[in-house]
């Protein structure tokens, strides 16, 4: 994802994204991770929550019948899968979805309570994920924290050798630091304090790990 308007697609390919919901749901264990994700993020009522890289909205979905009363955006570039996102939230009025880059985020500094991510960094090379942790950084509120479930180090060797489809979709130079733990290092780099690696779970294609971090609330200049 970068300021060129480029970006790679949630499954590479565009006739796949009709199937995105199917795929996801009986690959990566999703409701078991995205479940564990927002206990996790110990959620308020009146909280403002982005996702980035929201894909079809599942996730937002699923908060907002847990805490109807929270305000939900959803911001993923890929026109289509936002398209998808609208239709199958349409019953929903506390959920807007937005087409735009997690590079250049389209929101004031300060203004999340919490932003969570699911599946979606080991899309991104090492510099966009640099400057994606910046953005999210900027835009949520002192005290605000980030929640990301993504692939992460493998648990054995079968879960290595179950990571390597997802490489040879997505490819190596983006997928390569998810797997080396490398997640934490741009948390820290960008600036977030608080930074934790929670629970790890098995699935298909890999080992999906959970992270938090915070944005101190007292930055120093």
């Amino acid at each position: 994802m970068n300021n060129d308007k480029s970006f790679k697609r949630a499954l590479r390919f565009e006739w796949l994204t009709s199937f995105y919901d199917f795929i996801i749901k009986w690959t990566t264990r999703e409701n078991t991770f995205k479940t564990a994700l927002i206990e996790q993020a110990l959620l308020r009522p009146n909280h403002e929550i982005l996702d980035i890289g929201c894909g079809t909205g599942t996730l937002l979905l699923q908060i907002s019948k847990l805490y109807p009363q929270t305000t939900l955006y959803g911001l993923d570039a890929d026109p289509s899968i936002i398209e998808i996102a609208r239709q199958k939230n349409d019953s929903t009025n506390n959920i807007t979805f937005i087409q735009g880059f997690s590079t250049a985020l389209p929101f004031d500094s300060d203004t999340f309570d919490r932003i969570l991510s699911t599946l979606f960094f080991h899309h991104l090379d090492s510099t966009e994920k640099e400057a994606t942790f910046h953005e999210i950084f900027r835009v949520l509120k002192p005290g605000g924290e980030v929640h990301i479930a993504d692939y992460g180090p493998p648990s054995n060797l079968f879960m290595r050798a179950a990571f390597l489809p997802i490489q040879l979709l997505d490819g190596f130079e983006s997928t390569n630091g998810n797997i080396q733990g490398q997640i934490e290092r741009y948390m820290k780099g960008a600036g977030f304090e608080k930074i934790h690696k929670h629970k790890s779970f098995d699935t298909l294609f890999g080992t999906i790990s959970l992270y938090s971090a915070t944005k101190p609330i007292n930055l120093k200049l």
